[in-house]
């Protein structure tokens, strides 16, 4: 009985906790959809947690894509554009370093390993002004090259890819396609880099979610609104709101801007996680 007592209690008190985690994780969220079918009076007039009559966000959506002639979708298309190649470049390359490290011996192999260790501890907001002055040095400031370029470079991913290659890309497959007379890039292709789906669509994801979020280093890196991404856009309108003149009512078109903004990634999300997937090396040696 007290071990009973005791289960139950650890099993009470971890829902008590993963009930609190969920509610942190998820009020904002309601709170920006609350927000979104607000006018700017309800905005801050009403209780921000539960919706206020008439509803707005019709209203609010047409007039988000129709300010500044349409600004918006330049800054919705820039961040889709941005985030996919970033994304899809980074998983790639990932899969690739990740796959060499785990299945290839060559001279400073762990060293090398190491150096990519220690950079995923380096904060990239660190790493912005020398990527500005690089970047100043071969002209890509102001350009969606500066960018997509650094988003390329994920060692979180190559780390990740390497674990993932170690455990479901076995020896015995690789040296067998090495006797059927396979090349190295065939056997990446067309035997490991199947294998490596599940690990490759987590490591997509994480890259798509960070080049989505990325505010600091196109905010440095650009200044041209026409290449701004919806971070950086609707912080410049935020700010133009928050300095008054006439700008107040921009405050219900910031919040709806921010809950278009997480729909793709949601998508993105429902879209890509049936790829995940634990036995696709099951029967691959026999």
């Amino acid at each position: 009985m007290p071990r009973r007592g005791k289960a139950r209690q650890m099993k009470a008190l971890t829902t008590l906790l993963l009930g609190i985690f969920l509610i942190y994780t998820v009020l904002p969220l309601f709170y920006v959809i609350v927000a979104a079918t607000k006018d700017d009076r309800a905005l801050f007039s009403s209780f921000g947690l539960w919706f206020a009559r008439p509803f707005h966000l019709v209203e609010n959506l047409r007039a988000l894509f129709a300010l500044q002639d349409g600004v918006f979708r330049d800054w919705l298309w820039n961040t889709a554009w941005y985030a996919a190649v970033s994304s899809v470049g980074a998983a790639l390359i990932s899969a690739a370093a990740g796959y060499a490290f785990a299945k290839y011996q060559f001279p400073a192999r762990a060293a090398l390993f190491g150096v990519i260790l220690g950079s995923i501890m380096v904060p990239r907001t660190a790493l912005v002004i020398p990527i500005f002055l690089l970047l100043s040095q071969i002209g890509l400031v102001d350009t969606p090259l500066a960018v997509i370029l650094p988003s390329l470079v994920f060692p979180l991913g190559v780390y990740l890819m390497r674990v993932f290659a170690e455990q479901a890309v076995p020896d015995e497959l690789i040296d067998a396609a090495r006797i059927d007379g396979a090349g190295e890039l065939r056997i990446f292709a067309q035997i490991a880099f199947p294998m490596m789906q599940p690990a490759f669509v987590t490591v997509l994801l994480l890259s798509f979610v960070i080049s989505w979020n990325n505010y600091f280093l196109p905010l440095v890196v650009l200044s041209t609104p026409k290449w701004f991404p919806l971070t950086v856009g609707l912080a410049t309108w935020f700010q133009l709101a928050s300095a008054g003149s006439g700008g107040q009512a921009l405050f219900s078109l910031v919040v709806t801007g921010a809950l278009v903004s997480v729909v793709p990634i949601a998508l993105v999300f429902l879209a890509l996680q049936r790829y995940w997937r634990g036995d696709l090396t099951v029967g691959g040696v026999k």
